[in-house]
């Protein structure tokens, strides 16, 4: 197709242009062709309002889907997608779940169509070892995923697979599993592991919903424990986390939130710079503190 054609073809058929795109993408990724290293998220998605509203966090993930290089597809390790064993979305088409309740009507007609990757899922069924990965044709993209990637890339053109926590596994099977994803970073996929470092809603300060910032004494010192071992490389000490004190346990009451954060920094290589971001905390006992790797 020449280029005068191609133009026509956008403006006629844009859709058909999109899937075409995405097809060149999937079969770049399934080539085996090596990029350069692309970097490493954990992101704290907070609050789903975050995906309509407008403050400090969103537009941050703005100028973040700006400064970064456009990755072939996204692996997104979400605290929402737990399982019994470890499986991968692997629809071409993957669903927007509006996994929550009680928020406004307009957040539930929040769409993000961002095409999945069967390529992305084979490949990372391919890269793991350590268990048997499982496809999922059911799941889709939960709020953990596309409240932040819809303000990262707002034109839901890079296809997104998600990789589920099995709940009875350990963070330090989480960690040592997480390692075996390192080569897709060399394939153009960007990895991001999505929860919240802080985060326990039995303990939220409702009053201070409307703050921008506010963080109980615990939650802040937990925050900032958390940070100063990610500095310092003491990943062993964040994967035992239940023997960091009282203050991390309250920030911690489950796992699920947490464990992406091993995900980010098992894939991180010696000599590769930590990033902060985001770093506050909300409603008194979460923070949005993220991290960028490399």
């Amino acid at each position: 197709m020449n280029r005068r054609s191609f133009l026509w073809s956008a403006l006629l058929f844009p859709t058909a242009i999109k899937e075409m795109n995405n097809n060149e993408m999937n079969n770049l990724l399934s080539s085996g062709e090596r990029t350069a290293k692309m970097p490493v998220l954990f992101v704290g998605h907070g609050s789903p309002m975050n995906a309509i509203e407008e403050n400090d966090f969103v537009h941050t993930w703005r100028n973040l889907g700006k400064s970064l290089p456009k990755p072939k597809a996204i692996l997104c390790i979400s605290a929402h997608y737990e399982t019994n064993g470890t499986f991968v979305t692997a629809m071409p088409k993957p669903q927007t779940i509006h996994d929550f309740g009680g928020f406004p009507r307009e957040l539930f007609a929040v769409q993000y169509p961002a095409p999945g990757s069967p390529e992305l899922a084979a490949e990372t069924k391919k890269a793991v070892s350590k268990t048997v990965i499982g496809l999922d044709e059911k799941w889709g993209l939960d709020h953990g995923a596309w409240s932040v990637i819809k303000n990262i890339y707002p034109l839901a053109d890079v296809p997104i697979v998600e990789m589920s926590l099995d709940y009875n596994k350990s963070p330090l099977y989480h960690y040592e599993l997480a390692k075996e994803l390192a080569s897709l970073r060399e394939k153009g996929v960007l990895i991001i592991g999505s929860g919240n470092l802080v985060h326990n809603l039995r303990m939220v300060a409702w009053e201070k919903v409307n703050e921008p910032e506010y963080g109980f004494d615990w939650a802040i010192q937990a925050n900032n424990t958390f940070k100063q071992l990610i500095i310092n490389n003491k990943h062993k000490e964040l994967i035992n986390y239940t023997s960091l004190g009282r203050e991390v346990q309250l920030a911690i009451p489950t796992p699920e939130h947490y464990l992406p954060l091993l995900y980010t920094l098992a894939l991180k290589g010696e000599h590769e710079a930590v990033e902060f971001f985001n770093d506050k905390a909300v409603m008194g006992s979460l923070t949005m503190t993220s991290v960028k790797i490399g």
